[in-house]
């Protein structure tokens, strides 16, 4: 059986485990070995039929392979029961974010249901991801003005939830802005994430200078 830890390690760069420390200030150092990530993702598909109850969760690297490899998953519901329990590992943003399973696109409606539960599980990181399924894959055709109110809807005192949040208003006030400016202009969210998603969306080359005066003026003071 592969060493998992002993094949990490003999792709570690010590630079890289320094800058991804500084990117992610909430993991401990002494969890991170230093992995690139187009290395990580080599591997994954390298031992993709690997069994999920025999990988190591002590590294921050471990977890993201862990994370990659369930995204290999072709069959929908192995795929969501493996994604549930993977979510309880999940201890920053960078691994919650790098979940993006090509077999979401083609369960839409099955996804919104799971997205749901997710949302209201309390879980930080399983509420940001679920935030971020919504970011990816229902803002363009799939889009539905019931979609913003579940993210609007979503209060939390968690950093990366409400940032979450705020990256997700951020997009869809460039692909459906005429819908979410109005939750702007009501204040629907909760200072700090709506002063966030206005930045963000203010940051963005795919917002009209117009727009982004607009924008400005809807600052909470």
């Amino acid at each position: 059986m592969l060493d998992i830890q002993k094949t990490l390690f003999s792709l570690q760069d010590i630079s890289y485990k320094e800058f991804t420390c500084k990117l992610i200030p909430n993991i401990d150092p002494n969890t991170v070995i230093g992995v690139r990530m187009p290395e990580l993702r080599k591997l994954a598909k390298q031992i993709k039929d690997y069994d999920f109850n025999n990988l190591p969760h002590k590294y921050y690297e471990e977890n993201n392979l862990h994370g990659l490899i369930i995204c290999e998953i072709k069959d929908y519901d192995k795929l969501i029961s493996e994604l549930s329990k993977f979510l309880d590992y999940v201890d920053n943003w960078a691994t919650c974010d790098l979940l993006s399973p090509k077999l979401f696109k083609k369960h839409p409606e099955n996804l919104i249901n799971q997205v749901k539960l997710w949302l209201n599980s309390g879980k930080t990181y399983h509420i940001r991801f679920a935030i971020s399924i919504l970011l990816r894959y229902y803002l363009d055709d799939m889009f539905k003005i019931e979609y913003v109110d579940l993210v609007s809807n979503t209060k939390s005192e968690e950093y990366y939830v409400n940032m979450m949040i705020a990256w997700y208003f951020a997009e869809a006030l460039v692909k459906q802005y005429d819908i979410a400016v109005k939750y702007i202009i009501e204040q629907k969210l909760d200072k700090f994430t709506h002063q966030k998603a206005i930045q963000k969306a203010i940051d963005s080359h795919r917002i009209s200078d117009e727009q982004k005066a607009f924008l400005k003026t809807l600052r909470i003071k």
